[in-house]
């Protein structure tokens, strides 16, 4: 079975487990203050063209939302997000168990504009009544999408220009950040350091064996941010597990190199299927491909290839998604295209 449902199939990029076993016996300090976390900070300042970011590293993607929601906000406050955002569909109600209210706007592709943004937040705070519902404290956004769309420049400097107008976060999930980056080289860390407030660098499922690098700029969000890391469980006693990732991922443009391997791979996969005839889901430029494929095709393809389904629909066709990754080889690639020609 050739795997294409996710991009955190395999374990790591070599590099970074030949580094894992040199220093498998060095003794450093514990939960994060250690040398290599230290370097890995410095790396990713040095990317953003920020000295004064406060970086802190976690295990996972649902970890890093919840804690940084959870700094940001207080009781009465909510997250706005794209109806489709991960922290809206895909994170068994982690915000919510946070006590903040994840507040949904329309999005066909994924993303939200800073026109839907600005009406939100203004209709909140001219009601004079706004003291009854939940107040937008924090605008979240992924790059990509949870569609595998990407947000524009542009896009990002309106959005975050419409939050700030109301004294309000933005907050960027980047759990794919290097597919982004790859697919679109107007997208960069000085970028995101411009627009967000906070944003994550991910590692799980860009090459590394997990972690989650977060990347802190507005001052409020800095204070304090350790004691909730470590009340949410998210401070690793063996911190150099994850700074020693990002070393590895962010020096030499591994990071970027590994996700255009799989960017590059992807678009080989679209051509097939539009070639094929296959309608897109979702006009994704990234490591994730969306098709809308007629299910007696899919019993063919099911006897080979796994990929993940994302929609039923009624007309005897299914929305699903083929994802690589940094791990996909030209020879997997090349396989599923054959048999997608050939059905």
């Amino acid at each position: 079975m050739i795997r294409f449902e996710c991009d955190y199939s395999e374990g790591c990029i070599d590099k970074i487990q030949q580094a894992l076993i040199a220093t498998n016996l060095d003794q450093t300090p514990g939960y994060g203050m250690d040398p290599h976390c230290e370097r890995a900070r410095s790396i990713i300042r040095k990317l953003c063209g920020r000295e004064d970011a406060e970086v802190q590293f976690l295990l996972g993607g649902t970890q890093a939302n919840a804690t940084l929601i959870a700094a940001a906000l207080r009781a009465h406050q909510g997250v706005l997000a794209a109806e489709t955002g991960h922290v809206n569909v895909h994170e068994s109600g982690a915000i919510e168990a946070t006590g903040h209210k994840v507040l949904a706007l329309p999005a066909n592709d994924g993303k939200i504009r800073a026109e839907q943004v600005r009406n939100a937040l203004h209709a909140h705070f001219s009601d004079s009544h706004a003291e009854h519902t939940v107040q937008p404290g924090l605008v979240y956004i992924s790059e990509p999408t949870e569609n595998g769309t990407v947000y524009s420049a542009e896009e990002l400097k309106a959005i975050s220009a419409a939050c700030h107008e109301y004294g309000t976060y933005l907050y960027i999930d980047g759990a794919r950040l290097g597919y982004a980056m790859a697919a679109c080289p107007e997208i960069t860390f000085p970028l995101l350091a411009e627009v967000a407030d906070a944003f994550y660098i991910g590692g799980t499922k860009v090459g590394a064996l997990f972690g989650e690098a977060m990347v802190i700029l507005h001052p409020a969000l800095k204070k304090d941010f350790r004691y909730i890391l470590k009340q949410r469980g998210g401070m690793l006693a063996k911190g150099r597990l994850l700074g020693i990732q990002f070393e590895c991922l962010l020096e030499d443009d591994t990071y970027l190199n590994i996700s255009k391997h799989a960017v590059d791979l992807a678009q080989q996969i679209r051509e097939a299927g539009l070639n094929k005839g296959w309608k897109l889901y979702s006009a994704s430029p990234t490591n994730q491909q969306f098709f809308v494929v007629p299910d007696a095709q899919l019993q063919i393809l099911n006897q080979k290839y796994s990929y993940d389904i994302w929609e039923k629909l009624p007309d005897g066709h299914t929305a699903i998604r083929f994802c690589t990754s940094w791990a996909t080889s030209q020879e997997q690639v090349q396989a599923l295209v054959a048999d997608i020609k050939a059905l």
